[in-house]
């Protein structure tokens, strides 16, 4: 299970628009309820980003590593790692 630590719920409450049309979340405890709900993943590199869409079955072949990183379901953490947050 993945721990959804203080980087990861503030800056999916500042970012979730990029995700969604309107706000799901409010603050960083219904964030954490939210990611948890959704089973959002957090890989440490792009390479396993790349390996979890792979592991889902997602036809990801043609997309480059900047392609990966533009899709709406993964945020880049400020910290080096990515969250996927697949709704």
């Amino acid at each position: 299970m993945n721990e959804y630590d203080e980087i990861c719920l503030e800056y999916f409450l500042k970012h979730q628009l990029q995700l969604f049309d309107e706000k799901v979340v409010r603050n960083p405890e219904e964030a954490e309820e939210f990611l948890e709900d959704c089973m959002a993943v957090i890989c440490g590199n792009i390479r396993e980003v790349r390996e979890y869409f792979e592991e889902e079955g997602a036809d990801i072949a043609q997309m480059s590593d900047e392609d990966l990183e533009d899709a709406s379901e993964v945020f880049a953490l400020p910290d080096g790692r990515y969250l996927v947050v697949e709704a």
